[in-house]
């Protein structure tokens, strides 16, 4: 009788993160950046039928690269959460805390399953607090790990690179079109050092404002805007307009 084929469980688990990491690092990159009056998610994503960002609660969103497919079954699953635990109790008791813990079981669970290969995913779930202070933001990997970050945080594609180049130029206070051009100069960067500029319509813009009147924090920037904030100089900033449009589905390469 043959011997059956031993590998040992840290191998397995090491060959699942190298696979997961594979998948990931083909998506373009998503970038979330706090700035004076909340938090911006910009992401290089050309197609407008779907999206990377995504609202999923009063002052909560949702960023993702990697496999379309599976990062859409997340957002939909956090949507759900979000609406029960709203209903059930409180909208002041759903938290990017909480929805962040659900989303690391979920993801925890798959990465260690021997029946299904990992997730191909990596999240960032932000909420917006009354303050800068109060702002939260959280990266979850693939194996449902959390990172807290603040600042600025960059996943997929080349991400060591991106986050290196935001936490080298961001600082406390900056306008939404300063960030926005900082988001928008860090993912035109390549592995090699390289430098792309990106037009308004090969990006993907959306704000949690603080001071937006409504109880949904959440707004998309269209591609107009987008172009007028990039093209300012910080002496002719100014407050960016509502966008009608608020919500779609979500996006990943």
């Amino acid at each position: 009788m043959s011997t059956p084929f031993y590998v040992s469980p840290q191998q397995f688990m090491a060959d699942r993160a190298e696979y997961a990491r594979k998948g990931i690092a083909r998506g373009r990159s998503v970038v979330v950046l706090q700035y004076a009056d909340g938090i911006v998610f910009v992401a290089e994503n050309p197609s407008r039928a779907l999206h990377k960002v995504s609202e999923i609660y009063d002052r909560i969103a949702f960023a993702a690269v990697g496999k379309y497919n599976e990062f859409e079954n997340l957002r939909i699953g956090g949507v759900r959460y979000a609406d029960l635990r709203g209903y059930t109790y409180d909208r002041e008791d759903v938290t990017a805390r909480g929805l962040a813990n659900v989303y690391a079981q979920t993801l925890g669970t798959i990465f260690s399953a021997n029946a299904e290969k990992p997730y191909e995913v990596e999240l960032i779930v932000a909420e917006v607090g009354p303050a800068p202070e109060d702002d939260q933001i959280y990266r979850l990997p693939h194996d449902g790990s959390i990172v807290d970050e603040h600042g600025s945080v960059a996943v997929g594609g080349n991400s060591d690179q991106i986050g290196t180049y935001m936490d080298q130029r961001h600082h406390e206070g900056m306008s939404l079109g300063e960030a926005l051009k900082l988001g928008a100069e860090a993912l035109g960067r390549d592995n090699n050092g390289g430098e792309r500029a990106l037009a308004a319509e090969q990006l993907e813009v959306a704000v949690l404002d603080r001071d937006r009147p409504q109880m949904r924090k959440f707004r998309r920037i269209p591609g107009s805007q987008v172009a007028s904030l990039l093209e300012e100089t910080p002496d002719t900033a100014a407050p960016a307009e509502e966008s009608s449009t608020d919500e779609g589905s979500d996006t990943s390469e």
